[in-house]
C-alpha cells in the first residue's frame, strides 16, 4: 500500500510577482507510476430537465448546461486531476490527509468534484460554491487508485483560479475552509496549508471541531492545526521560493521551469509516484486577451513538451492523447472493481516510452531528441507570446488546430 499522500504540487502566481498582468497557474499531478493521464475536451452542453451524470462511482443530477471543458485526467475515471473551462477558470486537486479517515464507501472522488467546478463554474468562485454544495449533497469517498487489492482513500484539497482571484479550498469530509488570494505566489500540496486566514467556510465548521474536543474556542481558530495529524502541517513549498526568485517575472516558462526540476522535489519521480501529467495555464487580466493552457499528456515533465490549447469554438479533437475507452466492459465500471488493468495507453504515451528508451540507452540520440522536442515547445511559447502582446482580436480559425498540430507535430519527431 502507498503510504500518504501522492505528493503533488500547485501553484498560481499574481501580480506583481508574475509579469504583464498575467495570472500563471501550474500543477504537477503525482500519481502511482504506471497510471496513464489523458487530454480530453468536452464542449459546452444544454442538458435535458431531470437528467443524470455518470460521475467515477456514482450518479448525480446534471444541470441546465455545462461549460466548455478541457482536462487532463487518469484515463480510468470520470473526473479530472486538473483543467480549465471556457471561462478561464482552472482547477486542480490535491489528496490530503486529515486526522479524520477518509471514506471508503463510493461517492465523488476529489477528482470528480474538480470537473464538476469547472463544467458548472463560470468564475473561481462559482466552481468553490458548486464543489461545497455537491460535497454537502453527496459526500467525497471511494478508490483514488485503479487497484483491486487495496481501497486507497484521501481528503482533498483544491486550488482554485481565474483571471482575477484565486481561491484555497480544503475539505475533511463534507466540512472545508477556503481563502482568497490576489496577490503574490501560493503553492499547495498534499499536506493542509490554510490557517487562520479564512474567508469563507463551512457553516458548521467551528461547532463540529468544538464537538469532537478538537478546538477549545479559545484559541485562533487554525484550519491545519485543527485537522492534520500530528505535525504534518509543515511549510511545504520547495517550488515556491524558486517562483518568487523570479522578482516580478513569472511567466509560462518561469512556471515549466519550476515544475520540471526534480531536486526541488516539485517534480516527483519516486519508487511508488511519478508527475504523471503536468499543465500550466496563462490568464490574462485583461479579458479581451485569450486564456492559454499548456498540457503534456505525458509523464515527467522534464522530458514531455507542454503543448497550447486556446478555447474556440469547434476546437478539434485529439485522439492521439486520448486513452482507449473500454464502455462497460471497462473494470473499472464493474462491480467488484479493478479485477484486471487494460492497456489504457494512447498514441503519444507508447510514443513517448519508445523515446525514454531511447534517452537511457543512447545518450548522444537522446540528448538530440530533447533539444529537438524543446524548439518545438519554445516556438510553441513564442508563437503564444504573440498572441497575448498583439493588439488585434484573435481569429479564433488560427488556433483551432492549434492542440491538434502540436500533439502531432510531436509524434513526427518520434517516428
Amino acid at each position: 500500500r502507498m503510504a500518504g499522500a501522492p505528493p503533488s504540487y500547485c501553484f498560481v502566481a499574481f501580480p506583481p510577482c508574475s509579469k504583464d498582468g498575467l495570472v500563471v497557474f501550474g500543477k504537477n499531478s503525482a500519481r502511482p507510476r504506471d497510471e496513464v493521464q489523458e487530454v480530453v475536451y468536452f464542449a459546452a452542453a444544454d442538458h435535458d430537465p431531470g437528467s443524470k451524470v455518470e460521475c467515477t462511482y456514482i450518479e448525480i443530477e446534471q444541470v441546465p448546461k455545462t461549460h466548455a471543458v478541457v482536462l487532463s485526467r487518469p484515463s480510468w475515471l470520470w473526473g479530472a486531476e486538473m483543467g480549465a473551462n471556457e471561462h478561464g477558470v482552472c482547477v486542480a486537486n490535491e489528496a490530503v490527509v486529515t486526522r479524520e479517515p477518509a471514506s471508503e464507501s463510493e461517492a465523488l472522488l476529489g477528482m470528480d468534484l474538480v470537473r464538476l467546478g469547472l463544467e458548472r463554474g463560470a468564475t473561481a468562485k462559482e466552481a468553490l460554491d458548486v464543489i461545497v454544495a455537491l460535497l454537502e449533497e453527496h459526500g467525497q469517498g471511494g478508490n483514488y487508485y485503479e487497484d483491486g487489492s487495496s481501497c486507497h482513500t484521501f481528503q482533498s484539497a483544491f486550488l482554485i483560479v481565474d483571471r482575477s482571484e484565486a481561491w484555497i479550498l480544503e475539505t475533511s469530509g463534507k466540512y472545508w475552509a477556503a481563502e482568497k488570494i490576489t496577490e503574490g505566489v501560493k503553492c499547495i500540496c498534499n499536506q493542509l496549508s490554510l490557517t487562520t486566514k479564512i474567508d469563507a467556510e463551512h457553516p458548521e465548521l467551528r461547532n463540529y471541531v468544538r464537538s469532537q474536543g478538537w478546538w477549545n474556542g479559545d484559541s485562533d481558530f487554525n484550519f491545519s492545526e485543527v485537522f492534520s495529524l500530528a505535525d504534518d502541517h509543515l511549510a511545504c513549498c520547495s517550488g515556491r521560493e524558486s517562483l518568487e526568485k523570479q522578482g516580478g517575472d513569472v511567466s509560462a516558462q518561469a512556471m515549466i521551469d519550476v515544475l520540471r526540476d526534480k531536486d526541488s522535489g516539485v517534480c516527483v519521480d519516486s519508487e511508488s509516484f511519478l508527475t504523471t501529467a503536468s499543465i500550466v495555464s496563462v490568464l490574462p487580466q485583461d479579458p479581451s486577451f485569450p486564456c492559454v493552457h499548456y498540457f503534456t499528456g505525458t509523464p515527467d515533465p522534464s522530458r514531455s513538451v507542454f503543448k497550447p490549447f486556446i478555447f474556440v469554438d469547434d476546437v478539434k479533437s485529439v485522439p492521439k492523447v486520448q486513452s482507449p475507452s473500454f464502455g462497460n466492459d471497462d473494470p473499472a465500471k464493474k462491480i467488484p472493481r479493478f479485477q484486471e488493468k487494460p492497456d489504457r495507453r494512447h498514441e503519444l504515451y507508447k510514443a513517448h516510452e519508445w523515446a525514454r528508451s531511447l534517452l537511457e540507452n543512447d545518450q548522444d540520440k537522446g540528448q538530440k531528441l530533447m533539444r529537438i522536442m524543446l524548439d518545438l515547445e519554445k516556438q510553441g511559447l513564442e508563437a503564444m507570446e504573440d498572441i497575448l502582446t498583439r493588439t488585434e482580436v484573435l481569429d479564433p480559425a488560427e488556433v483551432v488546430d492549434l492542440f491538434y498540430d502540436c500533439v502531432d507535430t510531436e509524434l513526427k519527431f518520434f517516428k
